[in-house]
């Protein structure tokens, strides 16, 4: 059985170093890619991104089991929904079940002005970060989570107020799904949290067997 752990926007594959720690402890194996790397010979966008990174998933000739971060989050949910046959389970953190457009274009108004440099410990250029956000102001997530037939973990940071309604609505309308709430983090809870999240993960992965 592979496990798959997937960063989230503005993170890289060191943003699960903790919780791989704590997984390893309990010698559990998982792999990590970086999404940036995984389409770095493509435009950067978001379908690009999901084809790359569906193509990571399906060299594994096993089941996996997907938990993604916000961006990786949405990545689990497309990939679990056209391959249902190679998935196991997918735990989503953060994930928000639609792209909140207005909110979005302030974000890239502010990205435009920041200097390039910010961007540099992602892995990813500035141009490239707001092709990727802008990309994604298209995504439509709400309609088809219904779709998801894998045992499912929503979670969600109890400071993270921009998708605990998320939470609740993929916890609600994906038909395997239970849903936790993560306490002392915000969003990026693989770094603010990673000894809850990692304790998580092993519960759930132990309940439905798949380890």
């Amino acid at each position: 059985m592979t496990n798959i752990l997937v960063h989230g926007l503005g993170q890289t594959e060191q943003s699960w170093d903790k919780v791989i720690e704590e997984l390893n402890k309990s010698n559990i194996e998982v792999s990590n890619p970086n999404l940036f790397n995984l389409a770095k010979n493509y435009q950067i966008n978001y379908e690009n991104i999901y084809r790359t990174f569906a193509d990571y998933c399906n060299s594994f000739k096993d089941k996996i089991n997907l938990c993604g971060l916000s961006l990786g989050g949405i990545l689990a949910i497309d990939y679990a929904i056209e391959y249902p046959e190679k998935i196991n389970s997918i735990v989503l953190i953060g994930t928000p079940y639609e792209i909140p457009k207005k909110m979005l274009k302030l974000q890239n108004f502010i990205f435009k002005l920041m200097p390039k440099k910010t961007f540099d410990s992602m892995g990813i250029s500035k141009n490239d970060f707001i092709n990727l956000t802008n990309s994604m102001s298209k995504l439509d997530i709400k309609s088809k989570v219904s779709d998801i037939k894998c045992s499912t973990l929503v979670l969600c940071g109890e400071k993270d107020n921009a998708n605990i309604k998320s939470a609740h609505y993929l916890s609600e309308n994906i038909r395997k799904a239970t849903m936790k709430i993560i306490e002392n983090s915000a969003h990026i809870v693989n770094e603010e949290n990673p000894n809850e999240l990692s304790k998580l993960l092993m519960e759930f992965w132990k309940i439905w067997k798949i380890i």
